[in-house]
């Protein structure tokens, strides 16, 4: 049996063009993560037997391209403090794009079909509904549901653990998408150099292995830094729910901070919350202005807790999503938090807006600042962040400092 390795070789000894070049490149990066020469730098988590703490991802406990809603069934009950690791699948590699076969997909780029993930595999050749053209392209975990969370409540999930599944991801842009719709990919797909990179639909996917904790693309290489792109909450509707637009019970908010560490507070919408997850990234910029981020499946470990009113949460997550970690207070501002009903306002400035009131009222609920001086505080000491610019519904999440307060929230 030929190895990866001494396939790549022969690819880059033959000479096959500028793609053939690229696919032997990314074979020898990824035999080198995932065995090559006995250096295995990161394991291949694939999926374990489901249990009481642990949730897969499957054809049974996954949606695809749409959220739960208030009446979908759970498919795990825990209490509320209760920690549960959660399996999720990137949707990179099964989209109808990119063939909707990881196993052919990922092999063209020189992966061992022992390092594709069975659960991934199992969700593309599945008879899930997902229609490419008008679905989200995401794979939802989920819903979990919560004992005791009611609307009015607060569920906080604390992000424990976060460990990459396979040594590789992928960025796409695709038609349509991205900051630069009808000029990327449209305006480079005719370009040489973009050929190795574009798929049958004339879509843009990277392919990008992993090693020692970065990213590597041709020529440049930039550090892991991974978070789950979707955590939310059931919204209260019987209408089926899109899973590209974030809303205010959370969903795709791609907010680069909810990494381990950090806290995600989000309005309770129906009985027991119904939380799920998805989207896992391994890396993403501000902004996500190409679509996608680094795309990869992620093993999440989160807390689960409900908070009932007048309980340690800020005043706003009772109405609004909120986040924190060590470093920061994360008020978020979204620019349709109905994820489009009634239509879809997609406004930078809007979202702005409502994430500076949603700084100014956490400062002075939680912190007792006047409104005066808060604002004035936000304007010269807090960063105000573009979450994403790609999810039809923009968002823009504020950084303010813990260390420059004396005082921490008083509930």
């Amino acid at each position: 049996m030929v190895s990866d390795g001494a396939r790549a070789s022969e690819l880059l000894r033959n000479g096959l063009g500028r793609r053939g070049l690229f696919r032997a490149a990314a074979a020898l990066g990824v035999a080198g993560v995932v065995g090559g020469a006995g250096r295995a730098e990161a394991k291949v988590l694939q999926p374990r037997q489901w249990s009481n703490a642990y949730l897969g991802s499957s054809p049974e406990t996954v949606s695809w391209g749409f959220l739960p809603n208030r009446t979908a069934k759970p498919v795990l009950r825990v209490g509320s403090g209760s920690i549960v690791t959660v399996d999720t699948v990137s949707h990179e590699g099964i989209l109808e794009d990119q063939g909707r076969d990881p196993v052919a997909f990922f092999g063209d780029h020189g992966v061992p079909e022992g390092a594709v993930l069975r659960d991934a595999r199992a969700i593309a050749a599945s008879d899930l509904e997902h229609d490419f053209d008008a679905d989200g392209p995401h794979v939802v975990t989920g819903p979990i549901a919560v004992r005791g969370a009611r609307p009015g409540d607060v569920l906080k999930i604390d992000v424990l653990d976060l460990k990459p599944r396979v040594p590789y991801g992928v960025v796409s842009n695709r038609h349509g998408k991205g900051a630069l719709p009808g000029e990327y990919p449209e305006s480079i797909k005719d370009d040489p150099e973009t050929r190795p990179y574009l798929n049958e639909f004339q879509n843009i996917s990277v392919f990008t292995p992993v090693k020692r904790g970065h990213g590597v693309m041709p020529g440049v290489r930039f550090p892991l830094d991974p978070f789950m792109g979707i955590m939310g909450v059931a919204t209260d509707t019987a209408e089926r729910v899109h899973s590209v637009p974030p809303t205010i019970a959370g969903g795709n908010l791609d907010i680069n901070e909810l990494g381990v560490g950090s806290t995600l507070y989000l309005p309770v919408q129906v009985p027991e919350a119904l939380f799920f997850v998805g989207d896992p990234h391994y890396a993403q910029g501000d902004g996500e202005v190409a679509l996608t981020a680094l795309e990869g499946s992620l093993r999440g470990t989160f807390r689960l807790t409900v908070i009932k009113p007048g309980g340690k949460a800020p005043e706003v997550a009772f109405e609004y999503p909120f986040a924190e970690d060590d470093e920061y207070w994360i008020p978020i501002g979204l620019s349709d938090p109905d994820g489009g009903v009634g239509g879809q306002v997609t406004s930078l400035d809007v979202a702005m807006k409502v994430a500076v009131r949603n700084a100014i009222a956490f400062l002075h609920e939680e912190l007792r600042m006047p409104k005066a001086v808060a604002y004035a505080y936000l304007s010269a000491a807090a960063d105000f962040e573009v979450s994403q610019v790609v999810d039809r519904t923009t968002g823009i999440h504020a950084l303010i400092r813990k260390a420059d307060f004396d005082r921490r929230p008083g509930r």
